[in-house]
C-alpha cells in the first residue's frame, strides 16, 4: 500500500535522536521509508542551523567531529527546502492567530512547519507537544 504522505520534513529533535543511538544516516533514512512508505524527504533551513548549533554545544572536539559528519552526510542526502516569502507569510498568519487565542508557539518550530505546510508534507518530530499546537500541520512522531 503506497503511502498517504507526500513528504516528510525531518526535525532536528529526531534527527538529534537517531545520531545519539549512533545510527548511521543511511539507516535513519531507511527506516523513515519502510515505516512511512516511499516519500519525499526535506529539511528545514532552521532545522540545519539547529543541528550546526549543537556542533558548537559539544563537549568535546571527537563529539563535536561527530555531529559535524553527521550533519555533512545527512544534508547531502536530504535536500533543505528553501525559505520563501510564502513561508514567511505562513509563519505570521500563524504566529499571528495562535496569538490572538493566547498560544505561543516557539518560532523556529513554526518556522519549521511553514516549510512542511508549503510543501503539503508532514513534520516527523519528537517535539509533539509544540508541533501538534500548529493547525493545518500534519505531525508524524519520531
Amino acid at each position: 500500500m503506497e503511502s498517504a504522505l507526500l513528504g516528510l520534513v525531518l526535525d532536528a529533535s529526531a534527527i538529534i535522536s537517531a545520531e545519539r543511538k549512533k545510527q548511521p544516516v543511511s539507516v535513519f533514512i531507511e527506516a523513515i521509508l519502510i515505516l512511512h512508505g516511499p516519500l519525499d524527504l526535506s529539511l528545514s533551513p532552521v532545522t540545519v542551523a539547529e543541528l550546526v548549533h549543537g556542533i558548537y554545544r559539544a563537549r568535546t572536539s571527537e563529539e563535536s567531529q561527530r555531529r559535524r559528519n553527521y550533519i555533512e552526510e545527512l544534508v547531502s542526502l536530504v535536500p533543505a527546502y528553501p525559505m520563501t516569502n510564502q513561508t514567511a507569510w505562513l509563519v505570521g498568519r500563524i504566529e499571528g492567530q495562535e496569538a490572538a487565542k493566547g498560544d505561543v508557539i516557539p518560532f523556529n518550530d513554526l518556522m519549521i512547519a511553514a516549510t512542511a505546510i508549503e510543501q503539503d508534507y508532514a513534520v516527523l518530530t519528537g517535539n509533539l507537544r509544540h508541533f501538534r499546537m500548529i493547525p493545518g500541520l500534519s505531525v508524524i512522531p519520531a
